[in-house]
């Protein structure tokens, strides 16, 4: 590819980031703290769309890694705003075809033979376009099916030149993930030029097609017995690093809603059947599908009735170029948190997020747990739709009575929570578009009780050791009291009121700020007023006001109170 084309490519990513980066400081970050929230929140809704449409446009333009990073923002249905998810969810159909004589050229290469030598026919026209590759139905030649038991074939071929967008995209990343690490709450909660390599690392792994093959297969070989998972066979022998040959399985789109229901398949049972099936994956096999949007999951409504009467269907995965693997101590750690989850065990989660590594040094676990004591009370069992109405009122007294764990947000994210994080926000906005009731609470809590029940009959070591730390809490126990009346006796018994201190913290923010206006206000006035009988004087005193409009914007933020 010609290098001019690849630095204009590198010029606009970065422009466009640099551009939403400005937006935000501006709107959120500085009107707020000139006390004009209400301007920033006036036209957010339509701030949101623009931002969203013109990333749109962008990877359409680009193709590459932009197609994919804006296919996982338009599937976090559960957390994104709708203008946004709106606005990026057509990407999954308009990623724009490659022209065939060059995957012609790409695929011959490989083959080192015409295509007409290795299929019987080979449509020009694609079947789906995706970022890295894109698709062709073809069809074996009657010797080869009759050899793999099938005839119906779909061939992807790598985009030509791929391996050096791929290069140049991960390059302006890495430049935009310099600029995040700037920002300290950023930094703080997680190492973002790791987190890009990570990334990096998965979409090498997703160009190489021999890999994707042995992926499918793997997770074919999991999903053996299971009556409702179908995997696409490979045709090896029509298998290179460039090109790949499997079996034809497209059906309906899982987004497709309206056919689902149309076939008489009830969508919620999609749902379910979805999140179970990235339960196994997950807790039981340790590998899983890592790539779950919409164009790589398809259902395939079958002749047959299932128990219920109801027309019986399969779940069926295709492209397993990215797939995740599961350490122990992170299943560990998922699995200590699926059960605390089920068991409404606060204290359980708090054990998980530690094993999960999520936590900042120094965190407090005690205003953690409580705090998800009371989310458990307040929230626990609701479906997607009502966690939506919940009223904002609501929202904000929690927010109040845990405004010092808010403002802290004592929370990182591991490298290794990559993959995992957003396969589960992809699953996670997936299931919630199928069934908009959809309850993950009543999915999760038979699963962690068979975690439970698994974990009692063979780890009775856990239960014996936990005992001992009941134990160990009653033994201690006068001691502690003898101690805490002592000091009280003496007058050195101090109760931290960590609320009250967070207000007086607020207070002292607001009272910077404020000086800090008055200050730019009046040398702003006082220097147009010179203007007019001393410019000189004047100009001065107008651009020394920016130095208080700045310090009031950056720095005016008050001290932390120490205890």
């Amino acid at each position: 590819m010609d290098p001019s084309k690849l630095r204009a490519r590198y010029r606009r990513i970065i422009f466009f980031f640099a551009r939403v980066a400005l937006g935000v400081i501006f709107w959120e970050i500085a009107l707020p703290r000139l006390g004009l929230r209400r301007l920033s929140r006036r036209n957010r809704s339509e701030r949101y769309t623009r931002i969203a449409s013109r990333f749109r446009l962008l990877a359409i333009n680009l193709g590459g890694l932009m197609i994919k990073v804006g296919q996982f923002l338009s599937s976090r249905l559960d957390v994104l705003p709708l203008e946004i998810t709106e606005e990026l969810s057509g990407l999954q159909d308009e990623v724009p075809a490659e022209e065939f004589a060059g995957l012609r050229k790409q695929a011959e290469v490989e083959f080192g033979a015409p295509l007409e030598e290795k299929y019987a026919w080979f449509d020009e026209t694609p079947l789906a376009a995706a970022s890295l590759g894109q698709a062709h139905r073809a069809r074996l030649h009657p010797q080869d099916a009759e050899t793999h038991g099938f005839s119906e074939v779909v061939v992807k071929v790598q985009r030509p030149f791929i391996e050096q967008v791929v290069e140049i995209d991960l390059k302006a990343l890495r430049q935009v993930a310099g600029w995040l690490e700037k920002y300290k709450p950023i930094r703080k909660r997680a190492d973002v030029r790791a987190l890009v390599e990570e990334f990096a690392a998965t979409t090498y792994g997703e160009i190489d097609y021999l890999a994707e093959g042995r992926n499918a297969e793997t997770f074919g070989a999991n999903f053996k017995d299971h009556p409702r998972v179908h995997v696409p066979r490979l045709v090896w022998p029509l298998t290179t690093k460039r090109v790949l040959t499997l079996e034809n399985v497209f059906a309906i789109k899982i987004s497709d809603y309206d056919a689902i229901t149309a076939a008489g398949i009830e969508r919620g049972e999609v749902a379910r059947e979805l999140l179970a099936t990235y339960l196994q994956q997950i807790f039981e096999d340790g590998f899983f599908h890592a790539d779950p949007h919409p164009g790589n999951l398809f259902i395939t409504p079958l002749d047959g009735s299932d128990e219920n009467g109801r027309r019986d269907w399969k779940l069926t995965f295709v492209d397993f170029g990215m797939v995740g693997h599961m350490p122990d101590n992170l299943r560990d750690g998922l699995r200590e948190m699926v059960m605390g989850v089920g068991l409404r065990d606060a204290g359980r989660v708090v054990k998980a997020y530690q094993t999960l590594n999520v936590l900042l040094p120094g965190a407090d676990l005690k205003l953690i747990e409580m705090a998800e004591a009371q989310l458990f009370d307040r929230f626990w069992g609701k479906s997607m739709s009502e966690l939506r109405q919940i009223d904002v009122a609501e929202m904000h007294r929690f927010a109040l009575q845990f405004r010092e764990l808010m403002y802290e947000m004592p929370f990182q994210l591991p490298q290794n929570l990559l993959m995992f994080g957003r396969t589960v926000a992809i699953l996670s906005g997936m299931c919630t578009g199928l069934d908009p009731d959809f309850n993950l609470w009543a999915q999760i809590t038979p699963y962690a009780t068979k975690l439970i029940a698994e974990e009692g009959a063979s780890n009775w070591r856990t239960w014996l050791e936990e005992a001992g730390e009941i134990f160990k809490i009653i033994i201690a126990l006068p001691g502690r009291t003898d101690r805490v009346l002592t000091q009280m006796e003496r007058g050195n018994f101090a109760v931290q009121m960590p609320q009250v201190s967070r207000q007086m913290m607020y207070v002292e923010k607001a009272v910077n700020r404020l000086a800090g206006s008055l200050v730019f206000t009046g040398m702003l006035v006082g220097g147009a007023l010179l203007y007019g009988s001393d410019p000189l004087l004047g100009r001065l005193i107008l651009g020394l006001s920016g130095l208080p409009l700045l310090w009031t914007i950056f720095f005016a933020r008050g001290h932390r109170p120490w205890p």
